[in-house]
């Protein structure tokens, strides 16, 4: 894994390894408030917000796995 910046502004981590192309590169840490926030939550504002605090993980974390599926599960 290289140095990929998290594409959510407020965010400084760059060993990210999602990636989505709508929204760019997510790290762990702002993937699992995200995942937290739950399905109803808005990657677009999420990735433009400060991180917020969360709710559900075990449901929405498959719902997001979808949006920003890990680098590392890729086969090459």
């Amino acid at each position: 894994m290289g140095v990929l910046a998290c594409s959510n502004r407020w965010c400084e981590n760059v060993m990210c390894d999602r990636y989505s192309e709508d929204y760019g590169y997510i790290c762990d840490d702002c993937f699992d408030v995200l995942v937290q926030l739950g399905p109803t939550t808005s990657v677009h504002d999420f990735m433009n917000s400060q991180r917020k605090h969360v709710n559900n993980y075990e449901a929405s974390l498959a719902y997001f796995d979808k949006i920003f599926p890990s680098r590392l599960d890729e086969d090459y």
